[in-house]
Order: C-alpha cells, then sequence, then structure tokens
C-alpha cells in the first residue's frame, strides 16, 4: 500500500538546479504529502509508491511567476482555468496575481471586504497551480482594511499603478472616476499614493512578525508626460506600431515615476519597494540610483520576459502592446547586462491573456492606439529565460533565483521556491537540449496568438510537480484543478 511507503513520490536521474548554489548536481528526489522529504542521489526506489524516470533533465523549482493579472480581459472563472493551464505547462507552480477593483476584472468598485471574499470564490477549484493574489488600494476605504487583508486573508503584497489618475489602461483618457469606481471626492493622484504608503506602514507596526514580508509594488510611469508625448507622436504621424508606442510613453517617464516613488517611500518610512517591469535603461538607472540614494530601503527590480526577448521591430507588432512599452534593442541589452551584473531581482511573465479579437482593432488592425495592452506568456517564462540566459552565460543556480526564490521569499511563499527538504513538492524538469519554435497553437493559453511567434528556444518544460504530483506531462495538462489559496506568509 502506497501508504506503507516512506515516500509517495521518488523523481529520479535528475541534474539539481538549486538558487544560492554554484553548481548542478546529479541527484533524487523524494516527496512525501505533498513535501520534499530528501534530496540526494541514489534514493531507494522500493521505498517509494512511485518512481519518475527525469532522463538526466534539469530539475528547477516550481517556478513563483510573481506578476500575472488573471481575469484582467476574460471573466475569472474561465481564466483561471486556461491560463493556469498554461502556466503549468511553464513550470510555473505559484500563481501570483494583480486584482484591483475598477474597470476591468470584475468591473465593480466598494471595500475589499465584500470584493475579495468573492474573487477567492470565483477562484476555488478553477487553478491548476497554487496561486495568491496581489491588492491594489484604489481609495480611501481600501487603505483602512489593509491590516484586515493581511491577518483575514492573508494578502501581503499591494500595488500602485501611478498612471492611472489621469491616463488610461491602453492610452489617453478622460473618464478616470468612472474607469477607476471611485467616488467623486476621492482622487488617484500623489497624494494617495503617499497615503497608501503610511497605511502600509502602519500595518506593519501592527503586524511585526509579518512585517519583512509585507511590500508595496509600483507600476512607475508618469500619466502627464505620457498624455503629453501621446498627442505629439499622434498628431506628428511619423511613427507606427511599436515605435510610437515607445516613443508616446517615453522611457524617462519610468524615470521620473522611480524618483517620486522612491521619495514617497523614504518620506512614509515605508521600507519594501518592488519597483515592476523595468523596461528601460532610464528606468533601471534611475531605479539603481534611488537604492544609492535612499539605501534604508529594501528595492526589489523587477524585470518581465517579454522586455528581455522582444524589442520595437518584433515581427508579431501590436500583438506585443504592453505597458511599459517594449523598448528599442539597446534598451534590451541594457536589462541583459544588469541581468547578469545582478542588479535585477526576479524576471516574470505579466501575463494578461487578451484574445485576439479584442487585442486588436477589427477594422484597423494596425493601429496601435486602437490595440489593448497586455498579452500572456507564463508558458514560456522559464524556457525562454534558460534559452537566452545561457547564451549570455547566466547560470542555471541564478535562474532558479530569478524565477522561484527570490520572488518566493519577498511575497512571503517560505514553503515555495527551493528544492530542500521541508519544502512543498513543486519540481519542474526541463530539457536544455530541445529547440522548438514558439507556436500560439500548441498553447493552453486561450489568447490565440502570442508576440513571441516564430522564436527558437533551445529548452523545453518536459514535466510540472505541483506539491508531488504531475500537473503537466508529455505535451498534456494532466487531471484536474488542484491549485490552492496561498495565504500568506506561507
Amino acid at each position: 500500500m502506497a501508504d506503507k511507503k516512506q515516500y509517495d513520490l521518488l523523481i529520479k536521474n535528475v541534474r539539481i538546479v538549486r538558487p544560492n548554489a554554484d553548481s548542478v548536481q546529479a541527484s533524487d528526489i523524494a516527496v512525501k504529502d505533498g513535501k520534499i522529504m530528501r534530496v540526494g542521489p541514489g534514493l531507494d526506489t522500493d521505498a517509494s509508491a512511485e518512481i519518475y524516470d527525469g532522463q538526466g533533465r534539469l530539475a528547477f523549482p516550481g517556478v513563483v511567476d510573481a506578476h500575472m493579472h488573471t481575469g484582467i480581459y476574460s471573466p475569472l472563472p474561465e481564466d483561471a482555468i486556461s491560463e493556469s493551464r498554461a502556466a503549468a505547462m511553464g513550470g510555473v507552480t505559484s500563481s501570483l496575481n494583480y486584482m484591483r477593483t475598477g474597470g476591468y476584472y470584475l468591473n465593480k468598485g466598494g471595500p475589499y471586504r465584500s470584493f475579495f471574499p468573492e474573487v477567492l470564490a470565483l477562484s476555488e477549484g478553477r487553478f491548476y497551480v497554487d496561486y495568491a493574489y496581489h491588492l491594489a488600494p484604489m481609495d480611501r476605504t481600501h487603505i483602512e482594511e489593509i491590516p484586515d487583508l493581511i491577518d483575514e486573508f492573508g494578502v501581503t503584497s499591494f500595488k500602485i499603478f501611478m498612471f492611472y489618475g489621469s491616463h488610461g489602461l491602453h492610452g489617453r483618457s478622460t473618464n478616470q472616476h468612472e474607469f477607476l469606481m471611485i467616488g467623486e471626492d476621492e482622487r488617484y493622484d500623489y497624494a494617495h499614493f503617499e497615503f497608501v504608503m503610511r497605511g502600509l506602514q502602519g500595518a506593519m507596526q501592527q503586524c511585526p512578525a509579518k512585517a519583512h514580508q509585507i511590500s508595496l509594488s509600483l507600476h512607475c510611469e508618469t500619466a502627464e508626460i505620457m498624455a503629453a508625448y501621446t498627442k505629439i507622436v499622434e498628431e506628428e504621424g511619423k511613427l507606427q506600431g511599436l515605435p510610437a508606442y515607445h516613443a508616446a510613453r517615453p522611457p524617462h517617464s519610468e524615470g521620473l515615476a522611480i524618483f517620486i516613488a522612491s521619495y514617497l517611500a523614504n518620506e512614509t518610512e515605508l521600507p519594501n519597494i518592488n519597483l515592476l517591469h523595468l523596461s528601460s535603461r532610464k528606468a533601471l538607472t534611475a531605479a539603481l540610483q534611488m537604492a544609492q540614494v535612499f539605501p534604508h530601503i529594501d528595492f526589489r527590480r523587477e524585470v518581465t520576459i517579454g522586455h528581455l526577448m522582444l524589442d520595437i521591430d518584433a515581427p508579431t507588432g501590436n500583438l506585443a502592446k504592453v505597458n511599459p512599452p517594449i523598448r528599442p534593442r539597446e534598451d534590451v541589452e541594457f536589462l541583459w547586462e544588469n541581468l547578469l551584473n545582478g542588479k535585477l531581482d526576479w524576471v516574470c511573465s505579466d501575463h494578461a491573456c487578451c484574445k485576439h479579437e479584442l487585442k486588436v482593432d477589427h477594422e484597423n488592425p494596425g493601429d496601435i492606439w486602437l490595440a489593448k495592452s497586455g498579452f500572456g506568456g507564463t508558458e514560456y517564462l522559464l524556457a525562454a529565460l534558460v534559452s537566452e540566459g545561457r547564451k549570455r552565460g547566466l547560470s542555471y543556480n541564478r535562474m532558479a533565483e530569478l524565477t522561484s526564490f527570490n520572488p518566493a521569499r519577498r511575497f512571503g511563499l517560505n514553503q515555495k521556491g527551493d528544492l530542500a527538504a521541508g519544502l512543498d513538492g513543486d519540481v519542474v524538469l526541463v530539457d536544455s537540449n530541445e529547440n522548438w519554435i514558439v507556436q500560439a497553437e500548441q498553447s493552453e493559453s486561450q489568447q490565440g496568438y502570442t508576440p513571441f511567434e516564430g522564436q527558437q528556444l533551445g529548452a523545453r518544460v518536459k514535466t510540472t510537480f505541483l506539491r508531488g504530483r504531475r500537473i503537466y506531462d508529455d505535451g498534456q495538462v494532466i487531471g484536474e484543478p488542484r491549485g490552492r489559496y496561498l495565504s500568506r506568509p506561507y
């Protein structure tokens, strides 16, 4: 009987990739009751109810995709199923999703004490991977709710969209109260951002045991700069597609927002700040400068696989519209240079499934201003990083830090992010020698296209284990959704 065996699962013949190590070791992984029990060579096969031959493949910790947007363009129950299947095929075992009130998502306002239980109810039983949510305080009520969100719901990470106050999700907008679904007496501006920070800092003082894993993430772009430059680029009409969108949301808009966010963090004595999806030389340089100016603030710097793999000449064109924009090649190379130098903390997907019929205008598909922002990519995150990172000298162990360990520890997932005894049995096996061409039709996502279409990758996820159970293997997602909500710290 399985319950009399020492292990439930024994993954044999793999090369273990651990974060914070300096080499890859041939080993086995034993799992019992969803937890890793032992890691080491030559573990006894007779002691396990199930044996899985890893065929000498790389064994990474399950990917912690720290930046996803499940339910933004499609109903949450539908999106949770399809996009978590895509996550599973990419080796993701923990999906951290940004969620807020207002337009898109559930398309309703109100307090989180009523909104968030609905989010959890719609999510339950629909994710193929474990999941958590970051929440964005959009009004004063939400700020007041922060301590309860931490204590009752295990939400330890929060977000500010710095450009929302006078700019829309896809471009210029003049009706922000309706979009954000906040009262006419509310303003989503720098003062609100300051009060969010003060509210979060106060909550950290109330929850000292959790404080080190409570943080604020910021989408840093400056609405006024973008609105002015968008008008200029549109009226001149010299640029089209991704080059036009890059010019309309210029890199110094990112840099200025980073300066403002960092100053406010210092003013409010908020110690844990995450600067999201840095896309350009100017943005990353500003982030590094602020870390020197305010060394007492624990800044973490994020980059997406899209900003590492795409530039404004991408052949998929408007399908790669995203905020902040895809940048020129020189910015991409600067991001890689600093990733290799240890200046970036994690790589994520910023996955936001936007189906083709919504992504581009039916009558004017080439009009970048009519296209929606955001695209999926969680299914390519690890394979693309291994493929491109290996060419540039990025070690496998560092990749495990960037995709698993660092985001897990920052966001309170203490049972995730490594291959060590006592942690969740989340394991992803990667064939580091398989060459393949990205084709959207092979994805589990319902998006129907990918801006990575046609890219050749030199590594591929073959098997994903969630808490010791196979959820993806041999090109197929396996079984029913078993993902659990991760109340944090977990």
